[in-house]
């Protein structure tokens, strides 16, 4: 179920190039001319190895899908002040579809969802109180997902202490991840500890802070914890990376399977915790494309990654557990975030 890679991707979107799904004249306008598709990111940047990453490449596995020649392009957000105006550029480039991408791009895409009712918006993260026609909400259960990544990690700690490095407790879907994480531990391990830090700081700098990440996994490492789960963007990779360097240290990624993002942590990396945001954002780009799209908010997947490298020390008992977890998420028995 890992989502797919694209390596050169990865590098060209690091020398700052945007790139386009396909090219076209047709009619239809927009930034390349044709059908275009924008992507506005939060401000962990779009080669965030994590969440961005993933939403950007759902646009363009979207523009490829769709039935027509069709371009996405992206912006980043330097500063959560920007968001309404990056929308705006794309709408005033005829974008067809609009995807904005965080918790904190909520408001701004509601706003122009309304101005603009001929434009069809995805907002990952974003709940929908009231449904507007052209405005779907991708949604996931990261309770869930934190839940099974923390099941696993209670019957794979030597020490009985698990740690958490996060983005800011300001945006929910970092809250769900964290309380599933804990209590998923404790599912499988009672007498567990934990230890949970966010970062202190804003949206404008709470995904994108590897060194404070770093230096935090490392107090988490010296407090006895042994493995690490990492769900903040770049500020989760940075932990995820301290990890890596200590000898006997498990780590967690988030998002998407982050073994194919992150290869510094492969000494660490013993799952991730997924949302395929990309495969939620190519199948409502479909939808959107063939009016089929409903407003209001729309659930996408979760799921563990594989195991790489360390799939010889999760056992046939971890296993059967798992799917145990699995099944009982799935069915409702189990409640990820109780009391």
């Amino acid at each position: 179920m890992a989502p797919k890679r694209r390596h050169l991707l990865a590098l060209l979107m690091v020398l700052g190039l945007v790139t386009a799904a396909a090219c076209s004249s047709d009619g239809g306008g927009g930034i390349s001319g044709g059908y275009s598709i924008g992507l506005v990111t939060d401000t962990g940047k779009v080669d965030d190895k994590s969440f961005n990453q993933s939403a950007w490449e759902g646009a363009q596995d979207g523009a490829a899908n769709i039935p027509a020649s069709a371009t996405a392009s992206y912006i980043e957000t330097e500063e959560s002040k920007d968001y309404a105006n990056n929308i705006q550029l794309f709408v005033d480039d005829g974008a067809k579809i609009i995807v904005t991408v965080g918790f904190g791009l909520g408001e701004a895409t509601i706003e122009a969802a309304k101005a603009n009712p001929d434009v069809m918006f995805i907002g990952v993260d974003q709940w929908q109180n009231e449904a507007l026609p052209n405005l779907a909400g991708l949604m996931f259960p990261e309770a869930n997902a934190g839940f099974m990544a923390g099941a696993l990690a209670g019957m794979l700690t030597e020490t009985n202490i698990v740690g958490a490095v996060l983005g800011t407790d300001l945006v929910p879907p970092v809250v769900f991840f964290k309380e599933g994480w804990e209590n998923g531990a404790r599912y499988t391990n009672p007498g567990v500890q934990t230890i949970s830090t966010y970062h202190p700081g804003g949206l404008d700098v709470a995904f994108g802070d590897p060194e404070w990440g770093a230096t935090t996994a490392r107090q988490a490492l010296d407090q006895g914890a042994d493995i690490i789960f990492g769900a903040g963007g770049a500020t989760g990779n940075g932990a995820l990376i301290e990890v890596a360097g200590e000898a006997g240290a498990l780590c967690v990624g988030v998002d998407s399977d982050q073994w194919f993002t992150v290869p510094e942590a492969h000494p660490c990396l013993v799952t991730s915790a997924m949302k395929l945001i990309d495969v939620g954002v190519a199948e409502l780009i479909s939808q959107a494309y063939a009016g089929t799209m409903q407003g209001g908010n729309y659930f996408g997947e979760v799921g563990l990654a594989p195991h790489h490298d360390f799939d010889s020390i999760v056992t046939d008992e971890m296993r059967d557990m798992l799917a145990e977890v699995m099944a009982g998420l799935a069915d409702g028995s189990i409640n990820p975030m109780p009391g």
